[in-house]
């Protein structure tokens, strides 16, 4: 993944932020909303577009448009810097690759201790029986 590249192919746009701020949030443009399309980057190999659009499938648009936004700020910039690092920690995330599970046999002292403790609820439902004369 070439960071550098990736920053470069982000598209931004400004839109006009809901919630409180009174006068302020009617004629200031502070939310902000990043598009990348994934297909398209050339900072990411087939392989990380692959395993990207395999993760985010659900985050994508139709057009294969990962959008995210903020308006947590007041401030476009701020709004700006902080959805650049919430896209950068998804990226990363979502290019991790997990370890394979290594399947593995129970001891044999877990296996006797279970055999054992199925054997005790059996002689204890035995005993709560009738007696047979």
């Amino acid at each position: 993944m070439n960071q550098e590249q990736i920053l470069t192919e982000l598209q931004f746009k400004a839109i006009r932020s809901s919630g409180p701020g009174g006068q302020h949030a009617n004629k200031v443009s502070s939310k902000v909303e990043l598009a990348f399309h994934i297909e398209a980057s050339a900072g990411l190999t087939d392989r990380e577009k692959k395993r990207l659009i395999l993760k985010l499938d659900n985050k994508l648009s139709k057009e294969g448009l990962l959008i995210l936004q903020c308006d947590e700020s007041r401030s476009q910039h701020k709004n700006k810097e902080l959805v650049i690092k919430r896209f950068l920690k998804l990226i990363e995330k979502s290019l991790v690759v997990p370890k394979a599970r290594k399947k593995s046999k129970p001891t044999r002292s877990s296996i006797e201790k279970r055999l054992k403790s199925k054997k005790i609820a059996s002689l204890k439902k035995i005993n709560r029986s009738k007696p047979d004369y």
